[in-house]
């Protein structure tokens, strides 16, 4: 038989759920504890439309799709964000890094779309050379030192940054001093927006001391 759903023997359709089944939370009557269910499929080709990868992808919280041309470029870990899905991301982040990151996924993925329909051509719209530069900023936020922790707030004040628009004007090498140099110039002149942002708070106030924070670090500069 052709490899479709009929070609799988009768118990393939609920092995996966017996197995989920074992995952779960137990009260404290039983001892308490948790047990993650966490499922590795192997794709043909990359195809995720396969029995077993849909199958999966039907009873779970999400999926994290590793891509080999990704890995080959040396993006790593070779996450691609087109094909990865949370159902429950935003749900577990705080108000504020939900409000910063709301659009980013979708700009990313639009970005790398336009870099592949513009690779053939010798020229672009201006509308397209700015979301492609946005794209490229976007790109270097998501880039972590190896064995280096990135704290929350120090992501949510990159993040911010890159909301109001300050990286795109800069070029490559200014925004690796940038991202190198900002939290620690913040932690010294405004310590109470390091404090608010560990606190998960981005109100307009915070809002207004952040936007100072960045005039004075490029002022200095």
């Amino acid at each position: 038989r052709p490899p479709g759903r009929e070609a799988y023997p009768g118990d393939i359709f609920y092995l996966h759920s017996q197995l989920m089944e074992r995952a779960g939370k137990l009260k404290k009557e039983l001892g308490g504890g948790s047990m993650t269910f966490f499922p590795i499929a192997d794709t043909l080709q990359g195809d995720v439309t396969g029995f077993i990868p849909t199958n999966l992808i039907s009873m779970t919280d999400g999926q994290i799709y590793l891509n080999t041309t990704l890995f080959g470029e040396g993006f790593k870990p070779a996450i691609d964000l087109s094909l990865s899905v949370s159902r429950i991301g935003n749900k577990a982040q705080s108000p504020a890094m939900r409000e910063l990151t709301q659009m980013l996924k979708l700009e990313y993925v639009r970005y790398i779309e336009l870099l592949k329909t513009t690779k053939l051509k010798s020229g672009i719209s201006d509308e397209a050379a700015a979301c492609l530069k946005h794209g490229e900023k976007v790109k270097q936020v998501f880039i972590q030192d190896k064995n280096c922790f990135s704290p929350p707030e120090e992501q949510m004040l990159l993040f911010y940054a890159l909301q109001q628009g300050v990286l795109d004007a800069l070029p490559l090498y200014e925004y690796e001093n940038f991202k190198r140099n900002i939290f620690e110039f913040t932690r010294q002149r405004f310590p109470m927006v390091i404090e608010k942002l560990k606190q998960h708070e981005l109100t307009d106030d915070v809002k207004r001391k952040l936007d100072e924070c960045l005039k004075a670090f490029f002022k200095r500069s």
